[in-house]
């Protein structure tokens, strides 16, 4: 089976707690936002997770077909709570209440596939062996989130720089970091002078979001498009979805028109709660209503 991409990350039981102290119980993860935008777009992707025996049933919370799942033995699950401070979920407190299982070298297999993208949520849930390998025969995509978060005894968390970014970023061809992470790494708050530097320390292609747009950057061009959300009541994921959307894109399409597409998946995406369940046909009706100064 040939798949764009195969997307390696734990399903976590989330508890989303909003600025008004409203809990909801959800489906959460990086590979359970990514795979499905990029399914969306109409990538045939595979997921790869790491769920204990008991809590199988996460997997129904993915939205691609059941036979792209790939279900690897585990001992523990990733459970998350977060809170956000704010009606626009910029500012929020996570608190991991269990660790999954990590995944090791053994776990990457051998799909046929462009790209494969390690889609993590703590650090330790990858180790560095296992992005060079992966990069002997694939593009790899880091959403560096998996390499800064780091968990404390309490399951509180916090975020340090990468220490071996610079030996490790030039086996990495997509790296998809937020605003404040870029910061991190780079001591830079200019996104642009921070793609710049993690540019030139070896990432190939990097992507930065805002709450405002997305930037990409090449080491040659900048580029950047808006985020035109109605709501923000599905903004947990979006990074996510953001970045699966556009490294599939750009397996076909120039930066400009991956960028758009993967922008406006998830300005949708976010109008609703957990992953993005719809079509290519969809977000192209949404750029034609809201993004046709950006076509």
């Amino acid at each position: 089976m040939k798949y764009s991409s195969v997307i390696m990350g734990h399903i976590s039981l989330d508890y989303n707690t909003d600025h008004l102290d409203n809990t909801v119980e959800v489906i959460g993860g990086a590979v359970t936002f990514s795979s499905a935008s990029a399914y969306a777009l109409g990538h045939r992707v595979a997921a790869v997770t790491k769920v204990a025996p008991e809590d199988k049933d996460r997997l129904s919370g993915l939205v691609i077909p059941e036979e792209d799942i790939f279900c690897l033995p585990a001992d523990s699950s990733t459970v998350m709570k977060n809170k956000y401070f704010t009606a626009d979920k910029e500012r929020r407190e996570c608190f991991n209440v269990s660790v999954g299982t990590p995944f090791n070298v053994n776990d990457i297999g051998d799909f046929d596939a462009d790209i494969f993208h390690f889609a993590g949520l703590l650090y330790g849930d990858f180790n560095n062996d296992m992005i060079r390998k992966a990069a002997e025969k694939y593009d790899v995509a880091v959403d560096v989130q998996t390499l800064l978060r780091h968990r404390r005894d309490d399951g509180t968390m916090y975020f340090e720089d990468w220490a071996d970014k610079k030996e490790m970023l030039p086996y990495i061809r997509y790296l998809k970091t937020d605003a404040a992470e870029a910061e991190i790494m780079t001591g830079l708050s200019d996104r642009k002078k921070a793609a710049e530097a993690l540019f030139s320390w070896g990432a190939k292609e990097i992507l930065i979001t805002h709450n405002t747009e997305v930037l990409a950057f090449d080491g040659n061009d900048f580029y950047t498009c808006p985020i035109r959300s109605r709501n923000l009541s599905g903004r947990t994921g979006r990074g996510d979805t953001t970045f699966a959307a556009y490294y599939c894109e750009r397996l076909n399409n120039s930066i400009k028109d991956s960028l758009l597409y993967a922008t406006a998946t998830v300005s949708v995406k976010m109008e609703t709660p957990g992953p993005y369940k719809g079509t290519r046909k969809d977000i192209e009706d949404y750029i034609n209503l809201f993004y046709k100064d950006c076509k």
